[in-house]
């Protein structure tokens, strides 16, 4: 790697808004905060979402009911379910 070119790679601490969860990791990631974690004061970067509060990971997930969706399409607009249209 060439010097002088690159941006510092060091620990960092992602904080979530939504759960409060702290996560210690290497980042090139730049920050005016910090915050303590096990004795060393690291620069702390606020995220709203991760693992710790996305519906995905959390199972909280909405499960959306797509064939009421469609049905209601095709009574709105005058169509037979099934039919297949001219392609």
């Amino acid at each position: 790697m060439k010097p002088g070119i690159h941006p510092e790679y060091r620990e960092v601490v992602f904080r979530d808004t939504a759960s409060g969860a702290l996560y210690r990791t290497r980042s090139t990631v730049t920050s005016d905060q910090t915050v303590e974690v096990d004795g060393r004061t690291l620069p702390v970067v606020t995220v709203d979402v991760s693992a710790a509060s996305h519906p995905f990971w959390t199972g909280n997930q909405r499960v959306l009911d797509t064939a009421g969706r469609v049905e209601r399409f095709h009574q709105r607009y005058g169509r037979r379910p099934g039919a297949r249209g001219r392609g």
